[in-house]
């Protein structure tokens, strides 16, 4: 499985942005693809994720209720729609994706074994 994220830049406070994940390999039945970010001088942390079969989506306390996960199956894209976006959103992002994760460990980094390049996202007091 290989993913390529795209979509970020600067922007404002409050602003909005869509990053995008292409996925491609081999078919994602099973799997669940997640975002994940990372600051500078910080860990990784989950933001979310969505199970390819069925479409669940489960997010970070954090951007619950501002940022939306979606797939594309027949192009095999995963989406992740941020608004209102705060100085605090400012990381690389990651999209990621996994296979025959449980749920009470699909937020774990270390669950998923395909990752693709980051996209910086800025946001700007």
């Amino acid at each position: 499985v290989q993913l390529q994220a795209s979509g970020g830049g600067l922007v404002q406070t409050g602003a909005s942005l869509r990053l995008s994940c292409a996925v491609s390999g081999r078919t994602l039945h099973g799997y669940h693809v997640g975002w994940f970010r990372q600051a500078p001088g910080e860990e990784r942390e989950f933001v979310s994720g969505i199970k390819w079969s069925g479409g669940t989506t489960f997010y970070a306390d954090s951007v619950k209720g501002r940022f939306t996960i979606s797939r594309d199956i027949a192009n095999k894209m995963v989406y992740l729609q941020m608004n209102s976006l705060k100085a605090e959103d400012t990381a690389v992002y990651f999209c990621a994706a996994g296979y025959g994760i449980i749920v009470t460990t699909r937020t774990r980094a270390d669950m998923y074994g395909y990752w693709g390049q980051g996209t910086l996202v800025t946001v700007s007091s």
